[in-house]
């Protein structure tokens, strides 16, 4: 009998299990008051990723011929684990969670919209000020990773394919306008395209070929790092805000459920109701929302000059979600399905894409806090932290929005998916989530829109 024991330790379905399995146990110990729940497979994934990755690592040094060099480079070709992992758990719990939010969704609109236009901008806004201050005033690294590093703060993918595509253009502009560029502009591009720093202003008066596609491709590669990086401390910094902001403003969360609740109340006598029976859940329906959804976030908006936007899978699947839920029914297909499943289907995708995300970004996350990417780190939290934090104000202050709201909206205007599934299970409710569908969109074009003009600043 023969058993590959590195094959087993780094097969996918045995890592994310033995993360949630962790994480939950982790996620019911009690700190004072407070657990980490369903966000515990996060840290678990986070700390396994770290060690596998790391483990797998020292396996393809060792050459070929070394016991579990094929489990190991299986491993790396698909970072830890496949993204389609990573996707469908997200599907599964953005489409459960726009299901079961949508029944109030009009209401929601009805008395917040607004409030939630004007958060999503905010929000995105404040975070690339903070990420132009830090390219101002960190000489050590440049506008490429920061820009990775403003997106993945804020935790969107689609930003990211925004910073890619205009870092590549940028870029290609860039190197044909370096032979009349000052000193510090040349070496600044000198540092992109050898790191190493053996390429100086004084040593290289041009660029040749080769040089101008090193420098295309470094640009995307380091906007990829920045947000590789940040992306793991975004998502931290999320779940810590909505389950700590109500301790440290001091907030009543009982009193700012029966707060919402009494709103809700008013705002549902302004719409006109649905009176809509709930019906036994069914995967049609469900399968419907997720290929609709998934059809409506691929639909690419020109902005003109500044290129495509689109919802992405998250942001359309979520619209969908909310749009089909309360419409209610559509011929014999009904959309108000039983909320029990649709909360098991939301809790199993939440749990595994917290798991995946903290399994594929782990050994960056980890490695970056004691390397060279400290700075890019810290920079992701200073960043994430500002732009959450005058949200919040904004949104608790001026426009006296409950708890229960600002939760989802704050976590709508960080583009944050784990965010929000720390809000449904920090309150016990799925409430936050019409919060966070109204605010997404906005604050995803907001996102893409200052990804671009911080991509197409000038080199310092």
């Amino acid at each position: 009998m023969q058993f590959d024991i590195i094959g087993f330790i780094m097969n996918p379905f045995v890592l994310m299990f033995t993360a949630i399995g962790t994480g939950l146990l982790f996620g019911k110990i009690k700190f004072g008051k407070f657990s980490f729940g369903s966000s515990g497979t996060l840290f678990t994934g986070l700390l396994i990723g770290w060690a596998v990755y790391g483990y797998a690592e020292k396996l393809l040094a060792q050459g070929e011929s070394s016991y579990g060099y094929e489990a190991a480079s299986k491993l790396m070709s698909n970072g830890v684990i496949h993204s389609y992992f990573l996707d469908a758990s997200l599907i599964f719990f953005v489409a459960a969670v726009g299901l079961l939010a949508a029944k109030d969704m009009g209401a929601v609109l009805k008395k917040y919209g607004l409030k939630f236009i004007f958060l999503g901008f905010l929000i995105t806004f404040v975070g690339a000020s903070a990420t132009f201050g830090a390219i101002a005033l960190l000489d050590d690294a440049n506008s490429y990773e920061l820009s990775g590093v403003y997106v993945g703060a804020l935790t969107s993918s689609p930003g990211l394919g925004a910073a890619l595509e205009t870092s590549s253009s940028h870029a290609a502009e860039v190197v044909n306008q370096y032979m009349t560029a000052d000193e510090s502009v040349k070496n600044t591009i000198l540092s992109v395209i050898d790191p190493s720093g053996g390429l100086t202003s004084a040593n290289t008066p041009s660029l040749n070929a080769e040089q101008m596609k090193a420098y295309v491709t470094n640009a995307q590669a380091d906007v990829g790092v920045g947000y590789a990086i940040s992306y793991p401390f975004g998502v931290i910094i999320v779940i810590f805000a909505v389950n700590f902001f109500s301790s440290i403003f001091r907030m009543d969360v009982e009193e700012e459920k029966r707060r919402y609740a009494a709103e809700m109340e008013e705002a549902r006598g302004m719409v006109a109701s649905k009176n809509l029976t709930t019906a036994p859940f069914h995967m049609i329906p469900f399968s419907i929302t997720c290929a609709l959804g998934y059809l409506l976030g691929s639909i690419q908006i020109n902005l003109g000059p500044l290129g495509y936007f689109s919802l992405g899978a998250t942001g359309g699947i979520l619209i969908m979600g909310l749009l089909l839920g309360y419409i209610g029914t559509i011929g014999p297909l009904s959309f108000r399905m039983d909320p029990k499943i649709l909360s098991i289907i939301r809790e199993i995708g939440l749990v595994f894409f917290l798991c995946i995300v903290g399994l594929k970004y782990g050994f960056r996350a980890l490695d970056s806090i004691m390397g060279s990417g400290l700075l890019l780190a810290v920079s992701a939290v200073v960043i994430g932290n500002i732009a959450m934090l005058v949200g919040f104000l904004v949104g608790r202050y001026i426009f006296k929005l409950n708890w229960v709201m600002l939760a989802g909206a704050i976590c709508g205007g960080m583009t944050s998916t784990p965010g929000l599934g720390a809000a449904i299970d920090t309150l016990d409710s799925d409430d936050p989530a019409a919060g966070y569908g109204a605010t997404y969109p906005f604050a995803l074009l907001g996102m893409i829109i200052f990804t671009i003009l911080l991509n197409k600043l000038p080199l310092v």
